[in-house]
């Protein structure tokens, strides 16, 4: 008999793969508020690989990614009336263009944000009915006018200069945020523990698209295209 493969023990919910949120220290959220707060502390979060600052509004604490340039004491601006400068929170339809900015609201009002990766920014392009944001891949993506973003680059950008170095610690970084930190291809495994593995030697051994219908176990490899409908 079978072994579940490692997708199907992740996706189940099994503890050897699920995040210990209990070590993270909170939610992300910026501010929709008018108003100058203090920056009094920057921490590392665990379930972050960003810099967060802890910000102080109208006597009320946020925990945002830190930007490049952040410090302790520093002053920060949001609202409608926020100068474009480092630092500042505003509406994204308030940023002139030319501007770089980073995370971004998805939507107004969601704690969901774009571009919170350490070293990234975008870019404001033009405003109309929605802004459009070069992204840092290049996309040009379409965002809501009342979505708040921070002016500048996210801080952080050295994180990958210095080598990890051991595997203890990679393994430690990666389970915090519940991810994988080795990936074994399916052909390398035996034929009990993945449907491409075993045989005379590394191949798949069968078409590797399978039925959107397929048994979890199953269901590696490219799902198949689905059916078009006909054309009235």
């Amino acid at each position: 008999m079978g072994k579940r493969i490692i997708a199907r023990r992740r996706g189940a919910g099994s503890s050897t793969y699920r995040s210990p949120s209990f070590r993270h220290h909170g939610a992300i959220t910026l501010p929709h508020v008018e108003g100058t707060g203090t920056v009094n502390e920057i921490e590392h979060d665990p379930g972050h690989n960003t810099p967060i600052a802890i910000v102080t509004i109208n006597e009320q604490h946020y925990r945002i990614p830190a930007f490049d340039g952040c410090m302790t004491g520093m002053k920060i601006i949001c609202g409608s009336n926020a100068p474009v400068q480092l630092g500042s929170i505003k509406k994204i339809g308030m940023i002139p263009e030319g501007t770089v900015v980073s995370v971004v609201e998805v939507k107004p009002g969601v704690d969901k944000y774009f571009i919170t990766s350490p070293g990234s920014s975008g870019l404001v392009i033009s405003h109309g009915d929605k802004t459009i944001i070069q992204m840092p891949s290049d996309e040009l993506k379409e965002i809501n006018n009342n979505s708040i973003a921070i002016i500048g680059t996210v801080a952080g950008a050295g994180r990958h200069d210095k080598p990890i170095a051991k595997a203890g610690k990679k393994m430690k970084m990666f389970r915090s945020r519940a991810k994988a930190p080795i990936t074994v291809r399916g052909e390398a495994m035996n034929p009990v523990n993945h449907p491409f593995g075993g045989g005379s030697h590394q191949h798949v051994g069968r078409p590797s698209t399978v039925s959107h219908s397929a048994w979890p176990g199953r269901k590696v490899g490219n799902l198949g295209p689905l059916k078009r409908k006909k054309r009235r």
